[in-house]
């Protein structure tokens, strides 16, 4: 099991910018894929961004292109994102995950059930 610490969000303005981050420990990373994801009240929990921590392209929800911008720092074992132009439908609580992926899965299948590890959670507010 990996062990997720998030840290970061809050409260900003529409147009503003925050950055999360998530401390993973606990396993060797290598065969995993990273994936943050977000829950608004009274809706699904989504898929926002999601890589594998050996690296390649990354995914990202429509609703977040060009907006958001995930990483990761393989000697720290964290993960990011950048949230930048935020807008009031991007409120939500939101976690980083982690679940192992095969080397030909592909990043865009995955959801939800595919994590098994699962950070805390941190609100991200943004008033408009």
């Amino acid at each position: 099991q990996v062990q997720l610490v998030e840290s970061g969000g809050g409260l900003v303005q529409t147009g503003g910018s925050l950055s999360l981050s998530c401390a993973a420990s606990g396993r060797t990373l290598s065969s995993y894929a990273m994936g943050w994801f977000r829950q608004a009240p009274g809706k699904e929990r989504e898929v926002v961004a999601s890589l594998r921590w050996r690296g390649g392209a990354i995914y990202y929800a429509d609703s977040v292109k060009g907006r958001f911008t995930a990483s990761r720092d393989d000697a720290k074992n964290t993960l990011y994102l950048q949230m930048n132009t935020l807008e009031p439908e991007d409120t939500a609580v939101y976690y980083c995950a982690a679940g192992r992926i095969s080397p030909f899965q592909p990043l865009a299948g995955m959801g939800r059930a595919d994590f098994g590890s699962w950070g805390q959670g941190t609100q991200v507010t943004v008033s408009s």
